[in-house]
């Protein structure tokens, strides 16, 4: 484990501190240094940029002249894009240029970054700032203490206020956000300063552990949880079993019921039914097998009259005219 020294504002030494090998002391991996970095730079492009095609550009809906006979080529719209003012073949439209990049490629590709600023020294470790108000000639006398030139990433807590206030004017002084700490911020700077406080510890590159899944329920236990969640039906009696095993030719039992049934109310209007088809079931039984059939009716004599007219109704259409001429 690489081991540097505790600066202080002044300059000074104020002891030393450990960096952890598995955050500053791994193999730069160029490569995936180069994904990341690609990635973050194409993630700021805003992508708004727009041309419009023939079908965008206004005007161009007359044909400028007839197909044949004039000599000259073909055409069906001065908004083509060989034309001038025409639309643009082929254009760009808005679109998101955003990749999609794994997060321990990120993280590797973060550690690499930081090793190999950590290998050509330029990794510092200030106790703290300790800035009694926000001003910019401390902080550019700061720097110069501790012998730093050229671009300076600093790594700050949220809560410094006022070292954030004096480095922000000074146009080299690149400040960032301990959570906020990138691969492309890391390789565009020089020096990288880090306080006491914001220094990565071996703990953040560990990987998350992986949460055990739990084991799958006994069947046994399975079946009494969902017993115990699914409300319970009352037990049927031996009587009403009996009851409902009887043949069709017996009259049915009385049933019995328990003081469950008595007590709960969803059961009356099934208990009901099942009473009336039991009742229904035992008349239809008692009916004797062989019952007489009903008579039919007979239909009256016809008359004489009738015999000799034929089958004529009763009453006719030709009686009802013959009172009307009558009564008139």
């Amino acid at each position: 484990m690489a081991t540097v020294s505790l600066r202080t504002r002044s300059g000074g030494e104020a002891g030393s501190v450990e960096l952890p090998d598995a955050i500053f002391g791994i193999e730069p991996n160029v490569a995936v240094m180069h994904q990341v970095v690609t990635a973050q730079l194409a993630a700021r492009r805003a992508g708004t940029q727009s041309t419009k095609t023939r079908a965008e550009v206004r005007g161009g809906g007359a044909k400028p002249w007839k197909q044949k006979g004039t000599g000259r080529a073909r055409q069906g719209s001065t908004r083509a894009p060989q034309w001038r003012g025409g639309g643009v073949a082929l254009g760009p439209k808005p679109r998101s240029y955003e990749q999609r990049t794994p997060k321990k490629m990120v993280k590797l590709a973060l550690r690499s970054a930081l090793s190999d600023r950590a290998a050509d020294g330029k990794v510092l470790v200030i106790d703290q700032w300790g800035f009694d108000q926000p001003r910019t000639r401390d902080a550019v006398a700061a720097l110069a203490a501790l012998g730093i030139e050229g671009r300076v990433l600093v790594v700050l807590e949220r809560t410094d206020e006022a070292a954030w206030k004096s480095f922000r004017n000074l146009p080299h002084v690149h400040l960032l956000d301990a959570t906020q700490l990138n691969t492309h911020d890391v390789l565009v700077n020089d020096y990288v300063v880090f306080t006491r406080a914001t220094l990565p510890t071996a703990e953040a590159a560990q990987p998350r552990p992986v949460r055990a899944a739990e084991p799958a329920p006994a069947p046994a236990a399975a079946a009494e949880a969902e017993a115990a969640e699914e409300p319970t039906l009352p037990q049927r009696t031996r009587a009403e079993a009996e009851a409902d095993a009887a043949p069709a030719s017996e009259a049915p039992r009385e049933r019995a019921r328990s003081s469950a049934d008595l007590e709960d109310p969803r059961f009356a209007a099934a208990r009901d039914k099942a009473d009336k088809e039991d009742r229904l079931r035992a008349a239809r039984v008692d009916q004797p097998a062989e019952a007489a059939a009903p008579e039919e009716p007979t239909a009256p004599e016809a008359s004489t009259e009738d015999d000799a007219a034929g089958d004529k109704p009763a009453f006719s259409f030709n009686m009802t005219v013959d009172r009307a001429e009558d009564e008139s």
